[in-house]
């Protein structure tokens, strides 16, 4: 991705302990599936504006990152 910058980059939700229950869940998941999700991630930071089925708002300035994972 040389040459190429974010134009939005991601953050993990944090609750008030600190801790990032999402990415804990990604940590979980296959490798297979965690590169989906990074896939996923990266081409909503390198391609934004984007919406469905990669993108939608949750509100409030929210959004959420949808992947295909391959076990649904």
């Amino acid at each position: 991705m040389v040459g190429r910058s974010k134009k939005l980059p991601a953050f993990f939700f944090e609750n008030a302990g600190g801790h990032q229950p999402v990415r804990d869940w990604i940590l979980r998941l296959t490798i297979e599936d965690r590169k989906l999700v990074g896939r996923d991630i990266q081409k909503v930071e390198f391609g934004w504006p984007i919406g469905l089925p990669y993108c939608r708002s949750l509100g409030g300035g929210l959004w959420e990152v949808r992947s295909d994972l391959t076990d649904g």
